[in-house]
């Protein structure tokens, strides 16, 4: 057996190092030539790769030669119980450096705030969710972390871009290639910006003439709300509100696209959990429902600030975690009062099938890509009602079993 696999060690290394020359050769003759198109001179390509070689150790990869790479159940948090995305020590740890630090840095948030709308507590909030305030170990070369993934990851489109928008931002002299640090997926500095985003939104706000994400509080800071800002953040509205619904109206109500005044919202008996009337000046403005697990846990009315917080991170328990902690941070709340329910694991397949089986009933779920959004939920809801069922708006092992 040791001899057999010994054997193979050889062929596995040959193949890695013909795959290093192929990358070589990509860089070269298929990169070069869009980076040039790009704007980025030969020097700053040359430069920016000088010692690069694979990072084989990252995820999602597809070598040329290779075996395909094996398809992986799919379970996230927004599959199974989504409680377990919500730490209550996580959420209270941040909370407390949060509050400090808000103080610490109040003059320069002041300032963002006035110039972008974007109050401080989601700011700072954002910036402790993405790295612990600037405070996480982001050890990857960008660089490194791109290429690789532009040459050889199943999602290649994306990550040529990447690198191509990182090379510019080398091009322009806000940061050296190799001080250019990322996350393994690409991620960089303190807002964890993808090069792309960080073109659009990052801006020099401490006046030194450079947009420095990595180094710089100001800056990042600034460039969150700048991101936010230009994501359509509207300035004086909260986020959302953790509401009840009472039974007789359904949770298939959910989606921006359903969107109605509070006022009319609060008519149909959906008030706030804490029994206080919404704010005055929220009341007449649209707001949506949100059932992020559907009947079995915390129900809420968001603004559209909620979907600019998605913009940041397109994920309804991210804008949840985001909206939770802001408020901590502001106004020393807790968890939502509502316990998030155990629903049963469900894999992304599984409710793949499902989205299937309700699209050829002519439902429309946004997709049979696997992943519940408001779309999947409340059809998931309408289906129930058609069926004699209470409307519980999220997909459970009972319902996959009754769809067949």
């Amino acid at each position: 057996m040791l001899a057999v696999i010994a054997g193979h060690e050889p062929v596995i290394a040959a193949s890695k190092a013909d795959v290093e020359a192929q990358f070589a050769r990509w860089l070269e003759t298929d990169l070069w030539p869009d980076a040039r198109r790009a704007g980025v001179s030969k020097p700053v390509f040359d430069r920016a790769f000088s010692g690069i070689r694979l990072d084989w150790k990252l995820p999602d990869l597809a070598p040329p030669g290779f075996p395909e790479p094996k398809k992986r159940a799919q379970s996230q948090a927004e599959f199974r119980s989504p409680g377990a995305y919500f730490s209550e020590k996580r959420l209270q740890g941040l909370a407390a450096s949060g509050r400090s630090l808000m103080k610490k840095h109040a003059r320069v948030l002041k300032r963002i705030e006035s110039r972008y709308g974007i109050p401080a507590s989601i700011i700072v909030a954002i910036w402790g969710r993405e790295s612990g305030f600037g405070r996480a170990k982001i050890p990857h070369s960008a660089i490194r972390v791109l290429s690789t993934k532009a040459f050889m990851s199943t999602r290649p489109d994306l990550f040529r871009t990447e690198i191509l928008a990182a090379l510019q931002i080398v091009e322009r002299g806000d940061i050296g290639a190799s001080a250019m640090k990322s996350s393994w997926a690409g991620a960089m500095g303190q807002p964890q910006f993808l090069p792309s985003s960080y073109l659009k939104h990052a801006v020099d706000f401490d006046g030194d003439g450079k947009r420095d994400i990595w180094n710089s509080v100001a800056d990042s800071l600034a460039s969150i709300a700048n991101y936010l800002a230009q994501s359509g953040w509207v300035r004086g509205r909260d986020w959302g509100f953790e509401a009840v619904i009472p039974q007789g109206v359904t949770c298939a109500l959910e989606g921006p696209d359903r969107a109605k005044p509070i006022r009319d919202l609060t008519a149909m008996g959906i008030i706030r959990i804490s029994g206080r009337p919404f704010p005055a000046h929220e009341r007449g403005a649209p707001g949506m429902v949100l059932v992020p697990a559907g009947i079995y846990g915390p129900e809420f009315v968001v603004t559209p600030n909620f979907y600019v917080i998605k913009a940041y991170n397109n994920s309804d328990l991210y804008a949840l975690f985001i909206g939770n902690l802001a408020d901590r941070i502001a106004h020393g709340g807790g968890a939502f009062i509502t316990p998030w329910g155990k629903t049963g694991g469900m894999l992304r397949s599984d409710i793949a099938r499902m989205q299937k089986a309700l699209e050829r009933q002519g439902y429309d779920v946004g997709g049979a890509d696997g992943l519940p959004g408001y779309k999947t939920r409340r059809s998931i809801g309408e289906w129930q009602a058609r069926n004699g069922q209470r409307p519980g708006c999220f997909p459970t092992p009972a319902l996959f079993k009754s769809l067949g």
